[in-house]
């Protein structure tokens, strides 16, 4: 088992920036991923980033590409979402989480441990 706890969420203005933070607890082996997914009113999930815990691999949603940056410490088993020149269009809630293996790490029905989700909102 896995638990996974979010923090870092709150209001923003355009343009601003905001840094989640995902610590996790339990089981997590060396190929475990961290991923961040987000979900608007009235939308799908998507996913964000995600983040190869052994080796630091990044993937990321092309929308957010340049913007955001995923990474982990190890250590604390802590995984973190730097997100930069936020835009209104990106208020959402932003959940964590994590599988074991790094295929399909965009698909969000192949995560198997889900935070309970911190709250973003971009003012304009």
């Amino acid at each position: 088992q896995v638990q996974l706890v979010e923090s870092g969420g709150g209001l923003v203005q355009a343009g601003g920036s905001l840094r989640l933070s995902c610590a996790a607890s339990g089981r997590t082996f060396s190929n475990f991923v961290m991923g961040w997914f987000r979900q608007a009113p009235g939308k799908e999930r998507e996913f964000v980033a995600a983040v190869v815990r052994s080796t630091g691999t990044t993937y990321y949603a092309d929308s957010v590409k340049g913007r955001f940056t995923i990474s982990r410490d190890v250590a604390r088993n802590t995984g973190y979402l730097q997100m930069n020149k936020l835009k209104p269009e990106e208020t959402a809630i932003y959940y964590c989480a994590a599988k074991w293996d790094t295929a399909y790490y965009n698909i969000r029905e192949k995560y198997d441990y889900w935070g309970q989700g911190t709250q973003v909102t971009v003012s304009s």
